[in-house]
């Protein structure tokens, strides 16, 4: 047989014989340093954080209002004063932009809470009921193999008008999009 040797760092001995041993990390720092050292998680998390700062921030400190419709500025090229343009009717691109990150972000914000809500909701009732297991998985498989383009085309051709009166255009409008 051969022998193998593993060579111990000085500090690691010097620790050991103190009483010291190892320092315990926790999951929270483990994942905290990782993350610190993923370049690509970082440059994401400072995309993600300035279109949200821009997002609420912006329109506050844009001169120009979103929706104001100014006919003798329209369809103007990159300027310093509008570093977008404007569109058609003389609307600023950039506060437009804001404005529709905010909507975007509600958006996307209300659709993964309602996943996490809606997974966890049946992850526990497959847990707790075992005979609903097998039904529960099948039901899964079913929604993310039906096509969601064509499924939502349809829904809203059922529910937008009962939606529209209930809860007004806009909202009728969202919360068909959402859920």
């Amino acid at each position: 047989m051969t022998e193998s040797k593993v060579h111990v760092s000085p500090e690691v001995v010097a620790a050991t014989a103190s009483g010291a041993g190892p320092k315990h990390r926790s999951l929270r720092s483990d994942v905290w340093r990782q993350f610190r050292r993923h370049k690509g998680a970082l440059i994401g998390l400072c995309a993600f954080l300035f279109v949200t700062v821009a997002s609420f921030v912006g329109p506050y400190l844009m001169p120009y209002d979103a929706v104001e419709i100014d006919i003798k500025m329209r369809n103007l090229s990159p300027t310093w004063s509008h570093p977008l343009g404007t569109d058609n009717l003389g609307r600023d691109m950039v506060a437009r932009s804001m404005v529709g990150g905010r909507i975007s972000l509600l958006v996307a914000i209300t659709a993964m809470a309602l996943s996490v809500f809606l997974g966890t909701t049946i992850g526990v009732l497959a847990g707790f009921f075992k005979r609903l297991d097998g039904v529960l998985m099948r039901l899964t498989d079913l929604f993310l193999a039906l096509p969601v383009l064509p499924l939502l085309l349809v829904i809203i051709m059922l529910f937008r008008d009962s939606l529209r009166a209930t809860f007004g255009p806009e909202q009728g409008i969202f919360m068909l999009i959402v859920f």
